[in-house]
């Protein structure tokens, strides 16, 4: 065994499949295919291929195969995760690669965003809304960190992708609710791929729904399951121009008017 494949071994287990000078792989057996790289090459032509002087925040960076790839492309990159062997296998990535420089590592969920006046020029928000207990109140923070673009992956029900809802319901007609397509948050009370963590599966409509009520304006669908979203302040149901106090609330601090 290789020094190589040795510290391979002591890092795992690994769900990134990172693919590591000499040819090896770190989950090259890897159920989704040679993931997250498939899904980097459907992305990486809707991000700038220069970075230089731009913040990215990978929430959810998991072993660092997105912060890797857009610190050199030039970003100064905050990575962030709840797991702390994902964040010791992206520290060891950052440094295979060069670029420790230019990532700093967080261990820390995603409401810890919430009370932090900062923002980032482009948010990564991977395979993570469905793990999560408040998904809602998860993507509100997402978007208050968007200063340009947020990128949104997340398990997805079946549905069609277009549906015009209409503007109100009826009390007494809620027939319209049971419509194939309208938006859905399916709700996993036990387990989804043998993981209890996986929480919901919202149907495309869902998705497209929670992202403008949270402020975001989706710009395309590079791939499936996949969003690009800009913050539009002036969506009508933009959350920030009615419900704000609730958001403070629920995080323990002061309202902010």
């Amino acid at each position: 065994m290789t020094d190589l494949h040795r510290i391979i071994e002591d890092l795992g287990p690994w769900f990134h499949n990172l693919h590591l000078p000499g040819g090896l792989a770190t989950r090259p057996d890897h159920p989704l295919g040679d993931f997250p790289r498939s899904n980097w090459e459907l992305l990486a032509p809707h991000l700038p291929s220069d970075l230089s002087g731009r913040t990215v925040l990978d929430i959810g960076c998991n072993a660092g195969f997105y912060s890797v790839e857009l610190a050199r492309r030039g970003a100064r990159v905050t990575a962030l995760d709840v797991d702390a062997r994902y964040l010791r296998q992206a520290r060891w990535a950052a440094d295979l690669w060069g670029v420790a420089d230019r990532i700093e590592f967080e261990h820390a969920p995603v409401y810890a965003l919430g009370r932090r006046r900062r923002t980032w020029d482009i948010v990564l928000f991977l395979g993570v809304l469905y793990h999560l207990r408040y998904p809602m109140l998860g993507l509100d923070v997402v978007s208050r960190c968007t200063r340009e673009l947020l990128v949104v992956q997340t398990l997805s029900a079946p549905g069609a992708p277009d549906f015009d809802a209409p503007r109100d319901l009826d009390l007494r007609d809620r027939a319209p609710l049971g419509a194939p397509a309208w938006p859905k948050l399916s709700f996993i009370e036990h387990r989804l791929a043998d993981d209890p963590t996986n929480w919901w599966a919202p149907n495309p409509t869902c998705v497209e729904a929670m992202l403008r009520t949270s402020g975001l304006r989706v710009l395309a669908r590079p791939a499936q399951e996949f969003f690009l979203c800009t913050p539009d302040p002036d969506l009508e149901s933009n959350m920030w121009r009615w419900n704000e106090e609730e958001y403070w609330a629920a995080l323990g601090a002061p309202f902010r008017p």
